[in-house]
């Protein structure tokens, strides 16, 4: 098994995005969704990282072009229908949707092919990451319940990072880490309140469901993480916000590369953390060079909770 990274990522998107330059406008044209960012991000620590998708239509060929020109090794299916995409205006500083566009439901032939495709590639792999499409209704939750399930039963580990009735059919599957927004656990009901028992409550409780360790982000506040039956507040550095989007996919990424590297666990939520601090810092989603990452990773701290710790 080689230390490299499977990104399960059914329907990418192309992200168009209008920037103010100094005299005119800038238009800027990026892969985009939750399985991009995460795969650039492990890309960017120095993790081999091969990225299945299905593709098609215009937006299919420029979005191949664009995922290999950053050095993301591609596994694809064609399909005639065409992928997903947005626009986006950000010349007043913030982010406006102008029109997207999720893309349609893959079809039965094209998620036989995704997923024979994306098995393989997971058992070659040292950690597989299970990422949401652009819409609940691109991809079934089964299609995420069976995936996490072949590849845990064949000693595989599985990363995933979602909500919903995708959460819930991943969770039945078997996932080695989670990752969750408190966001979501508050909309999808699983946690009754903002209060930090509710959250330690919902981490043993998807602790029981299937995930081994849980890592819920908080936007401003630490994260919480369950490692090992243990409970602990991740502290990192205050930093100045450029965009909040694709911090907690960046954490994922973060987690996964240290673990497809064989780090252990207390180390990929550092890295994670220090790799989500300092994207909201850049425009770029999961962006943010290593060397960077590598100094804020010495800033975080992993603290019992209800407890304060020293640096590791």
């Amino acid at each position: 098994m080689s230390q490299h990274v499977m990104v399960f990522a059914p329907l990418p998107q192309l992200t168009l995005t209008i920037e103010q330059g100094s005299d005119s406008p800038d238009l800027h044209l990026h892969p985009g969704g939750q399985g991009i960012w995460q795969a650039r991000m492990i890309n960017s620590l120095g993790v081999p990282v091969t990225l299945c998708a299905v593709l098609g239509g215009e937006t299919g060929t420029v979005l191949e072009q664009l995922i290999t020109a950053e050095g993301i090794e591609l596994r694809m299916v064609g399909r005639q229908a065409t992928s997903g995409w947005y626009i986006h205006d950000r010349r007043d500083g913030s982010r406006q949707a102008f029109a997207e566009s999720p893309g349609t439901p893959l079809s039965r032939h094209e998620l036989d092919e995704l997923y024979g495709m994306a098995l393989a590639e997971g058992f070659r792999a040292a950690v597989s990451i299970l990422s949401g499409p652009a819409d609940p209704s691109v991809v079934a939750p089964e299609v995420y319940r069976r995936l996490a399930c072949d590849l845990t039963s064949n000693g595989g580990r599985v990363v995933a990072d979602l909500s919903g009735d995708h959460l819930s059919a991943v969770l039945d599957g078997g996932v080695c880490f989670l990752k969750v927004s408190h966001e979501e656990l508050l909309r999808d009901g699983r946690a009754a309140g903002d209060s930090v028992d509710e959250f330690v409550a919902a981490l043993h409780r998807l602790h029981d469901e299937g995930a081994e360790t849980v890592l819920i982000s908080r936007a401003g506040d630490p994260a919480l993480a369950l490692l090992e039956g243990d409970v602990f507040e991740v502290e990192v550095p205050r930093l100045q916000t450029a965009d909040p989007r694709g911090a907690g996919d960046s954490m994922t990424a973060g987690v996964s590369a240290v673990l497809a590297r064989g780090g252990e666990l207390d180390e990929a939520i550092r890295t994670g953390a220090a790799a989500g601090a300092l994207n909201v810092t850049r425009h770029g989603l999961g962006t943010g060079r290593a060397q960077a990452i590598r100094e804020v990773i010495k800033r975080v701290r992993l603290n019992p909770l209800g407890k304060a710790t020293k640096s590791p």
